[in-house]
């Protein structure tokens, strides 16, 4: 995702949705209407349809990890942010406490070597610290949490640590919701645990710790873990948020972004090797997101790592979705300080503006990408494969795609991946290289790029869109005309835009999502040239956001589904096996008269299935002619999204106001008549084999 964009001159081409479920002066209007007759070739079966065709493209961003997937309820647990206090306070100023500091006198280990000392001369109930969490910490009632820590009693009687989560009231009262008590205490660091049953549900708890008597104290490592994860996993995911994307039956899950792989520069850049392994030893890095926008100003916004990639490797199995990471290929984010790391060195050929001191080349980034393919597919005998079966897996994770930069441009992207590919298919010949064709989908930039990567004979080109609805609808027609032989296209990060792009007024509207779902006609009746497409961003919590729209909204607490979440689950729980091809009535274009169209056959399941949008606020009666199509069942099924409200959005308060809904049809022949309600996405699925 990119912070700024640009983008093509629209074509000119319209739009559609479809259904029924229509008031009787639409039904009236449809009835009076003459049918349009659709054809779907059913005879002439045209490419296979990807297993990876629709799938999710995750980012940290708006609190997408922490704070949200990743449901660890400490925010700064071990004070190694560059603010090492960050969503720490002190009771009361702190005023119960004689001194108190970040220390890093004899640390639990070297990487994370920074810890809070506590001092207090008297014993206080209020000799301490809170946690906000983030934005508040979500607690659900009879619900029991995970509290875990590492202490070190220094000079004094300290007995203990008093753990008390609290919802905050007036002043420093609070509703008590759970405590617990660690005593035992040693001058050694030792980790300490306690289960937390909640006797309440808040949405922004807090944590409270104190020393119980008087002296110092060492703390670090302080966490508050939900037991009730996805699968019950001791480091698991939020299991909401987990189940909507399983709901998706998603190809593939694209990680972990997005413009947090460049980083700002190329020492604040995403680095896969330093969130394997323990978590409580994996450093936390400022989130590319947390000031990129004065309408969303986050500077506490940090990366814990927690989720890394283990944790998404994992993921993307649990949800039967190809792993699809993308890696920094030598170049820090080209919006910010565009930093490259030298080909060769840093004063030789082609150093670009690499950093002053730099000592990466690009060898280095070269080198992670191989060591990645061995973390995720090598035997447990090869050093990187070690680890991986050290974390919990010894089994490959079958790792097949690797992305090679993201959104970069111009030669100094182009320089750098062609040395980058030629290493990765030298050791790894079956490994597909996804490549960036940029920001944007058009411009000199894009052109170039796209021309020369197809010299190279680049497996797959990502292309991004943010734009206007309108533009989705105008260019459904876009992947028509390229090359068949040339690379495979991955829409990687796609949304309609309601405002403008960037815009902080955007807003999930249905007219963003059927516009979507009508440029999506167009991705699936191209499905031998697009093999994979995502929208994007997949994540926002509602109280922390930085980039809107975002395909699913949630609180400490809930999660919902946009429109465009619809949208995306009806197109990927219908994909199909093969493509058919499909005529409009009198040979109009896709998109001609506000009806977009495009078919596949699931030869699984023994359906047809055809996807409609009728961007029009009349209902509009439709016949199918199902040419070649063989034993055809009596009922058919309709699964459809629809409102006569184009500015409709889902929130918390109303999450499935815009929602599928099925109805059944009658079938009684290869000829089959439907009406589509007024601005609606409508799928039929017909029983019947070719």
């Amino acid at each position: 995702m990119a912070s700024k964009l640009c983008f093509f001159n629209p074509q000119s081409i319209v739009s559609g949705a479809a259904l029924l479920s229509v008031v009787a002066g639409n039904v009236a209007l449809a009835q009076n209407a003459a049918p349009g007759t659709i054809t779907v070739q059913v005879n002439k079966p045209g490419a296979p349809i990807a297993k990876t065709m629709y799938g999710l493209f995750f980012e940290d961003i708006n609190f997408a990890a922490d704070g949200g997937l990743y449901p660890e309820l400490v925010k700064n647990k071990s004070f190694e942010t560059d603010e090492k206090l960050v969503g720490w306070k002190g009771i009361n100023g702190a005023a119960a406490l004689s001194t108190y500091t970040i220390s890093s006198q004899q640390p639990i280990s070297a990487t994370n070597n920074h810890f809070l000392r506590l001092t207090a001369t008297t014993a206080s109930p209020d000799a301490g610290f809170t946690n906000e969490g983030f934005r508040g910490m979500g607690v659900k009632q009879d619900a029991e949490y995970t509290f875990s820590v590492y202490l070190r009693r220094g000079p004094g009687s300290v007995s203990g640590l008093n753990v008390t989560l609290e919802e905050p009231g007036r002043g420093n009262a609070g509703r008590t919701l759970g405590q617990a008590k660690i005593t035992g205490l040693t001058n050694e660091w030792k980790k300490y645990t306690a289960v937390i049953k909640a006797s309440g549900t808040a949405p922004r708890a807090r944590l409270k710790l104190t020393m119980d008597g008087a002296g110092t104290l060492d703390i670090d490592v302080v966490s508050l873990f939900p037991k009730d994860t996805w699968q019950n996993r001791e480091n698991g995911l939020r299991p909401d948020l987990v189940q909507l994307l399983k709901d998706m039956k998603p190809g593939f899950l694209r990680f972990p972004g997005g413009c947090i792989v460049e980083g700002r520069t190329l020492e604040e850049r995403y680095q896969w090797k330093e969130t394997i392994g323990d978590v409580a030893s994996r450093k936390p890095l400022i989130n590319r997101w947390n000031t990129e926008f004065k309408h969303k100003f986050t500077p506490d916004y940090y990366q814990s790592f927690g989720l890394g990639f283990f944790e998404y490797f994992q993921l993307s199995e649990d949800i039967g979705a190809e792993p699809l990471p993308i890696l920094n290929v030598g170049m820090a984010c080209q919006f910010n300080s565009a930093e490259l790391a030298p080909i060769t060195t840093a004063s030789g050929p082609n150093a670009g503006n690499a950093a002053p001191g730099a000592d990466l080349s690009l060898d280095t980034f070269i080198q992670d990408a191989l060591d990645l393919v061995e973390f995720a597919n090598g035997p447990t005998s090869s050093p990187w494969g070690a680890k991986r079966a050290a974390m919990g897996h010894p089994a490959p994770f079958n790792l097949k795609y690797i992305g090679v930069g993201n959104e970069q441009w111009g030669p100094q992207y182009l320089e750098r991946y062609e040395p980058f590919a030629k290493a990765l298919k030298a050791k790894y010949p079956d490994i597909l290289i996804v490549s960036s064709a940029g920001p944007s989908p058009d411009g000199d930039n894009f052109v170039k790029a796209s021309k020369r990567l197809g010299e190279l004979k680049a497996d797959f080109v990502d292309e991004h869109y943010y734009a206007k609805p309108d533009w989705f609808r105008n260019n459904v027609g876009r992947y028509d005309n390229y090359a068949r032989t040339g690379p495979k296209i991955f829409a990687g990060e796609y949304a309609a835009q309601s405002v403008n792009t960037g815009s902080s007024e955007n807003k999930n509207t249905w007219d963003c999502a059927i516009s979507e779902a009508a440029f999506m006609t167009g991705l699936e009746r191209n499905a031998d040239v697009v093999r994979m497409a995502s929208y994007a961003p997949l994540f926002a919590h509602v109280d922390a956001w930085q980039w809107t729209p975002d395909l699913i909204w949630f609180d400490n607490l809930k999660s919902y589904g946009t429109p465009n979440y619809y949208v995306q689950k009806m197109y990927a729980t219908n994909a199909g096996t093969t493509m058919l091809p499909v005529q409009l009535p009198n040979n109009a274009k896709n998109g001609d008269a506000n009806l977009f169209a495009s078919a596949v056959a699931d030869d699984k399941a023994g359906d047809i299935i055809v996807k409609l949008v009728n961007y029009s606020n009349d209902a509009r009666p439709v016949k199918l002619n199902l040419a070649g199509a063989k034993k055809m069942g009596k009922t058919g099924k309709a699964i459809v999204l629809a409102s006569n409200d184009l500015q409709a959005v889902n929130s918390l308060q109303e999450p499935m106001k815009l929602a599928p809904k099925e109805e059944q049809f009658k079938v009684s022949s290869a000829t089959v008549s439907y009406t589509l309600a007024p601005n609606s996405f409508t799928v039929l699925r017909i029983p019947g084999k070719r």
